[in-house]
């Protein structure tokens, strides 16, 4: 193992902070895990500790078929944002930007670099466009902040690896992920070990979030050059290990040995691995997920668990204001599944409280919400 600490531009007078990346194995396969980019989103981060000795022990036997990066502590800056004993780290206190927004978009970089270069030898491409992606990263100018420059390392190590797994969580939730629909049938065998409620599936969610400036833009490429021989060489997704509180031992190792048997049925991890379960979660178009808000403000009683199937008319929630006796019940716009809810239970104006996975898109435009 080996371990690489980069310490972050912009840091305040007096201070420094450090992003440490864990590297095991060899060879020209790479595989990137980080978690809590999102930093009070803790599950992953539960995990990725018990990736780190699992990963350690497979290397020592050398079962690693390839690299594999990993990264615990994906944002050392919001993990010490605090306000009164509140942990708030989605979003930088500095700019009130969203810390997985606005990654840089690597497909023009590359067109700029290798566009007259590429042709029919399909191995040879993948070798040019990485190089150019790490190229084309180093070449940019010096990071403007503190932030971007965090982001920067995070894409620099993540831009040449074949799978991608950006850990997060959300409130009240169901293990759910996010992907391209063009690598749907690849994922649905982490989703299985993973025992995921649903998969969110768009070719551009919108916001430049981590995992789709991996994936996209091999698929930007492919159809920017469509003489070329481009595939989509990039396998990365957004994985939502439930909510906030789910850091038990046993979810983390479960976790952990859900992801090491999908990485061994890529053949990037050799030995004897269980089979992935039969069962599958449904893969939805993220374009038909509801959010649900409250009509006025009061406290919430929900009345369906995240996880659950829901019919378009279910009541899923009440929003009670004791001051004037009135109280709303809120129901599903769409049948799906309910694969998510607020952890508060007062109700405010513009903040969602409920999402419910859908069959049928009828959103269009930016897909994710800050």
């Amino acid at each position: 193992m080996e371990r690489i600490d980069h310490l972050l531009p912009w840091s305040s007078l007096g201070s420094e902070r450090r992003l440490s990346v864990f590297r095991y194995g060899k060879g020209p396969r790479k595989v990137y895990i980080q978690s809590s980019l999102h930093a009070d989103e803790l599950p992953g981060m539960r995990t990725a500790w018990e990736l780190k000795q699992r990963l350690a022990d497979l290397e020592s036997r050398g079962q690693l078929n390839c690299v594999v990066e990993l990264v615990p502590v994906a944002n050392p800056v919001g993990l010490g944002q605090t306000l009164q004993a509140s942990h708030l780290g989605r979003f930088e206190f500095a700019s009130g930007k969203n810390f997985n927004r606005d990654f840089v978009e690597l497909s023009a970089l590359v067109a700029e670099r290798v566009g007259d270069k590429l042709g029919a030898d399909e191995a040879a491409n993948v070798e040019l466009i990485r190089q150019a992606m790490r190229d084309g990263l180093d070449a940019l100018p010096p990071a403007s902040s503190e932030l971007q420059g965090m982001q920067r390392i995070l894409l620099r190590h993540a831009c040449d690896a074949e799978v991608v797994l950006d850990l997060h969580c959300d409130f009240d939730a169901a293990i759910h992920v996010y992907a391209i629909p063009q690598h749907w049938p690849r994922w649905k065998s982490l989703a299985a070990r993973l025992k995921a409620g649903v998969a969110l599936l768009a070719e551009d969610s919108g916001g430049s979030s981590f995992d789709e400036s991996c994936s996209l833009p091999w698929l930007r490429l492919a159809q920017a050059f469509p003489q070329a021989a481009i595939p989509l060489a990039c396998l990365a997704t957004t994985v939502e290990l439930g909510g906030v509180g789910d850091t038990r031992v046993d979810q983390a190792q479960d976790n952990c040995e859900a992801i090491l048997g999908f990485l061994a049925e890529q053949g990037l991890i050799a030995g004897d691995w269980p089979a992935a379960p039969a069962e599958c979660c449904e893969g939805m178009p993220f374009e038909g997920t509801e959010y649900l808000y409250a009509p006025h403000v009061g406290v919430v009683s929900f009345l369906r668990k995240a996880g659950e199937w829901v019919e378009k008319g279910d009541a899923l929630f009440e929003v009670v204001d004791p001051l004037n006796d009135q109280v709303s019940t809120v129901r599903a716009g769409t049948s799906g599944v309910l694969f998510a809810i607020e952890r508060g239970r007062y109700a405010q104006p513009g903040l969602w409280l409920a999402k419910v996975a859908g069959r049928e898109p009828f959103r269009k435009g930016q897909l994710i919400n800050d």
